[in-house]
């Protein structure tokens, strides 16, 4: 009966012992912080013409403005505008005009306004 008692008393002595390190109340060193003028231009903005830029209408766009749109060349603008007029701008994948890849790429950048 001594020995188990003394026994349990050495592994309560060794576990006390033992560092516990996920308890640690305070991070070692304390985060350092940045001025709030630092913080400020930390992140650069999107340049405000991206996000101000008109969508370009599908039904009313001329074939040359079609070819700058990423994808979008002579051939492809030409069905385009041969195409008219579309309900919504999901219709030139859906009537083969360009391809899914395409279409993800100008999504954003094109509307199909109805008259």
């Amino acid at each position: 009966m001594i020995s188990s008692a003394i026994r349990s008393l050495a592994v309560l002595a060794c576990l006390a012992a033992t560092p516990v390190l996920a308890q640690s109340a305070a991070p070692a060193t304390p985060p350092a912080k940045a001025p709030p003028s630092a913080m400020m231009k930390a992140a650069p903005a999107a340049p405000a013409a991206d996000a101000k830029a008109p969508l370009l209408d599908l039904n009313s766009a001329t074939a040359e403005e079609l070819s700058k749109l990423k994808g979008i060349g002579d051939v492809r603008s030409a069905a385009i505008v041969k195409g008219r007029p579309y309900k919504g701008k999901d219709e030139l994948v859906q009537k083969k005009i360009i391809p899914e890849g395409v279409y993800a790429g100008i999504k954003d950048q094109i509307i199909a306004k109805q008259k």
